[in-house]
């Protein structure tokens, strides 16, 4: 019984994965693109996982398919968030599909917060010139 959900979860989690790739194939920009390389490949590889250790049912191997869960959840949401903001800064996000665009609002307000005072950079020498509709100077 307990291999037949092994089966199961093996194959789930194949499913996913493989329509993650498709929809990094298929998918028109960046941003949909990462939503599909992120959400259902985590959740694949998660059932890969447990399917796996469901499988072995041994102490040392079921700990360490645990660990490589854990950090899999970890650092998806990280490199996806990094590669969204330099996609963004780069102009490789469409800004007419963004529904709501917080990044270009919170740039502004870091600029005109600067210890220098108005539109001066920070004393940090790293200029932030934003991403597609960024005003370089505001009003």
């Amino acid at each position: 019984m307990l291999d037949v959900v092994a089966a199961i979860c093996l194959v789930a989690g194949s499913f996913l994965a493989l329509a993650a790739g498709i929809g990094v194939l298929r998918f028109p920009d960046l941003l949909a693109r990462m939503h599909a390389s992120s959400k259902p490949q985590v959740l694949g590889v998660l059932l890969g996982l447990t399917g796996l250790a469901i499988r072995l049912r041994v102490g040392p191997a079921i700990w360490t398919l645990a660990l490589v869960a854990i950090f899999q959840m970890l650092t998806t949401p990280v490199a996806t968030h990094l590669v969204a903001r330099a996609g963004y800064r780069t102009g490789k996000i469409q800004p007419d599909r963004l529904v709501v665009d917080e990044l270009t609002e919170d740039l502004l307000q870091a600029k005109t917060d600067t210890p220098g005072g108005q539109g001066s950079p920070p004393k940090s020498g790293i200029i932030d010139e934003g991403g597609p509709g960024f005003d370089p100077e505001p009003n």
